[in-house]
């Protein structure tokens, strides 16, 4: 039923060998990358691509509305294997515009489990509720509610005890906020970047 899957992979494989013999060798003996992606799991937000990364560059984890929740274990292990194993050096949180779950979050349906895992964002948008509503365009606030959600990643990445810790032992490391756009495949640095506790405190 995925032979289509099984022959493109297939394709994929001989095109990389072909512009580079040894590539899958040096995979296989090594993964140093610099970078942890933490984004949405939106299958149009492809992320080595988005960036021009080759496998092994780049560590990634992806969920629903690309959060950063100080209680979820399927994150903390991937910060924590990525900051104290693999040190990176950069962390970005990207978000995206027109986020489906971000949207979720507040047009006030309900669907289930799924809302739980979005709360954090009706917090996002509570805080900013002013902000938000000066905003009279639909599209408009959502895009910003996006980039809310991005910036209040970003806090709860750069407060966590295993980055709290690398920086107090001296470790490189820098957290970003980025959101991609889908209507032209750029993304927006939000200049929220955190480099040290110092960064952190300025934060807010």
């Amino acid at each position: 039923m995925l032979d289509h899957l099984i022959a493109n992979n297939r394709a994929w494989s001989e095109r990389k060998k072909s512009v580079d013999h040894g590539f899958f060798r040096r995979l296989e003996r090594q993964q140093a990358p610099k970078y942890l992606w933490i984004g949405c799991a939106d299958s149009r937000v492809p992320a080595n691509e988005i960036v021009g990364l080759d496998p092994g560059e780049l560590f990634v984890h992806r969920n629903v509305a690309n959060l950063a929740p100080p209680q979820d274990a399927n994150y903390l292990s991937v910060l924590q294997f990525a900051v104290d194993v693999l040190k990176v050096q950069h962390i970005i949180v990207v978000g995206h515009y027109g986020c489906g779950g971000v949207a979720a979050a507040v047009d006030g349906h309900r669907r289930g489990l799924v809302d739980h895992w979005l709360h954090p964002i009706r917090e996002v948008h509570r805080t900013h509720r002013d902000e938000l509503a000066a905003i009279a365009d639909d599209k408009a606030r959502l895009d910003r509610l996006c980039e809310l959600n991005v910036i209040h990643q970003v806090h709860n990445v750069a407060s966590d005890v295993f980055v709290q810790d690398a920086w107090a032992r001296g470790q490189t490391l820098a957290v970003h906020g980025w959101v991609y756009s889908l209507s032209n495949g750029l993304v927006k640095d939000l200049k929220v970047t955190v480099g040290n506790a110092s960064d952190f405190e300025k934060l807010g």
